[in-house]
């Protein structure tokens, strides 16, 4: 039996009595709860991995590789998108400055949902969302309205806007995160979070980033 979050969550149903979910997920950590969430609603689901916006290629292999770990852990279908990262740079051109929350981000996460949301309607999805909303640095407004946007180009598709943070979902990623002592991730994905992050970090007289190294505990503090 697959260890899961020994947890009372709400019975989970899709909206408007769709049947079959493509789950966009950005990395394990994030997915982790929306992942189990699902799973103990009988939810009938796989997972989209679209993300060409992480830099460096390093670094979006050990995201990537992460969530297939836990993927298969569960027997999820993992669906392993391209790595376009020139088309994600032409989409966001003239936006290398734009703040985080800003035009740029809206800009990525157009692209990763039009991919999506394509594939879901080509393949017999009915209901796409993403495991983006649950980080509390992202603009959950922000984020589901790329998200219907991109599923209002297909008459059979639809955007789940649910709220994963509710009801303990945000604490319960971390706790996941430990458990399976998953790759700790320490800036948003894209190759100008990595620079900002990493100027705000020496503004504070701390080191830079280093790829690959940090992984969440599981030992207690």
């Amino acid at each position: 039996m697959v260890e899961v979050c020994n947890v009372e969550r709400p019975k989970l149903s899709l909206p408007d009595g769709r049947k079959k979910l493509l789950l966009h997920s950005c990395c394990a950590p994030c997915s982790g709860e929306v992942m189990e969430a699902l799973l103990a609603s009988g939810i009938d689901y796989s997972i989209f991995f679209y993300n060409p916006n992480i830099h460096p290629v390093k670094e979006y292999e050990i995201r990537k590789q992460e969530n297939i770990r836990f993927a298969q852990k569960h027997g999820i279908e993992f669906i392993d998108a391209d790595y376009d990262v020139d088309n994600w740079f032409t989409r966001v051109k003239g936006l290398e400055m734009a703040p985080e929350r800003g035009e740029r981000c809206t800009k990525c996460f157009d692209m990763r949902f039009e991919r999506t949301a394509l594939y879901a309607h080509e393949h017999g999805f009915d209901c796409i969302t993403s495991s983006l909303g649950i980080s509390r640095w992202k603009d959950m407004n922000q984020i589901n309205g790329c998200g219907v946007n991109a599923a209002s180009r297909y008459p059979d598709l639809a955007y789940w806007t649910y709220n994963w943070r509710k009801g303990g979902g945000s604490a319960r990623m971390i706790e996941i995160s430990k458990r399976e002592e998953f790759y700790q991730q320490e800036y948003c994905g894209c190759v100008y979070s990595l620079r900002d992050t990493n100027r705000h970090r020496q503004s504070q007289g701390r080191e830079r980033i280093e790829i690959g190294v940090k992984f969440y505990s599981n030992e207690k503090q």
